[in-house]
């Protein structure tokens, strides 16, 4: 069931709220003299995409700002994770806090200068805390993840990226398994994307992202990504012009949505910053009474 709306009308009223929001985010724009040339591709890929859309967007420019600065962060997390000598990680965030616990003020002190106001008042006091504070955050989202742990789920992204990409299995995070949460780490999925993998398809195969370990696996294309709703009238979809490559993909079973990307639509776009420039069609689902299945960094 193919469901078709001008969302014109509504993206005003998403800028009304996103201008309140958004109000506190530093009026700087998004300049940066530090470059990232030695930073694997993925991160480059993310921070140069956030950057272009931040700089051609207008209802949704102050996120990808914001989203643009916090993933230069990460990166920086990352990459101290992964240019430590003599280390690998054990998968035992316990073990690896040690290593982990002198990166979250990167994290902290963007978010305490760059944020919203309510975010940037909790990364004040979180910095003017002792470390422990924060750590016991990262163990419970670590056991028990929430999309709304808002600092944890910002510092363990490039943390458990790195497990990924070193094959090393997390210990804890023994969730829910089956075809709807990520293979490696039990995440749920922020988003879906559409690519050809195969030369002269002419559609493209399913993937969802994970929220946690921002690694993606296969999915059947016609099917719920939270409920596994297979039946295509509780299945609908919402596209806007204004967003071509970009749809909500929405369940009446479960009433839960997730965003998917059309890569076979816009080869440049890059699923996790394209998700949150589509921030309007949020709006969309939300007034409808569907419920996200993750919610991004942004909040959206």
């Amino acid at each position: 069931m193919n469901r078709t709306h001008d969302a014109a009308g509504e993206r005003q009223c998403f800028h009304a709220w996103l201008a309140g929001v958004n109000s506190c985010l530093d009026e700087s724009g998004i300049a940066m003299s530090r470059m990232y040339l030695n930073m694997p591709e993925f991160w480059n890929k993310q921070i140069a995409r956030a950057d272009d859309l931040a700089a051609e967007s207008s209802g949704s420019k102050e996120l990808l700002t914001f989203y643009a600065r916090l993933l230069r962060a990460q990166a920086e997390i990352y990459e101290s994770l992964r240019s430590r000598k003599d280390w690998l990680p054990s998968g035992d965030l316990e073990s690896d806090m040690s290593v982990v616990k002198p990166l979250m003020a990167r994290i902290l002190k963007t978010v305490a200068v760059h944020g919203p106001a309510a975010l940037a008042s909790e990364a004040q006091v979180l910095l003017g805390d002792n470390s422990s504070t924060m750590a016991l955050k990262l163990f419970d989202y670590w056991h028990n993840p929430s999309d709304t742990e808002f600092f944890a789920k910002s510092i363990l992204q490039p943390y458990a990226r790195w497990l990924a990409e070193t094959n090393t299995r997390p210990v804890g995070r023994e969730l829910a398994g089956g075809e709807r949460t990520c293979p490696f780490c039990g995440g749920r999925p922020q988003l879906s994307y559409l690519q050809s993998k195969e030369s002269g398809a002419e559609s493209g195969n399913r993937d969802l992202l994970c929220s946690t370990c921002l690694c993606s696996w296969e999915f059947r294309r016609v099917v719920c990504a939270n409920c596994g709703e297979e039946r295509p009238a509780k299945l609908c979809y919402f596209h806007s012009p204004e967003f071509d490559h970009v749809r909500i993909e929405a369940c009446d079973s479960c009433g839960h949505y997730i965003k998917g990307i059309d890569l076979t639509r816009f080869g440049l776009a890059v699923p996790l910053v394209d998700e949150i420039y589509a921030a309007p069609l949020d709006l969309w689902a939300r007034e409808r009474g569907y419920t996200k299945i993750e919610l991004n960094l942004v909040g959206v």
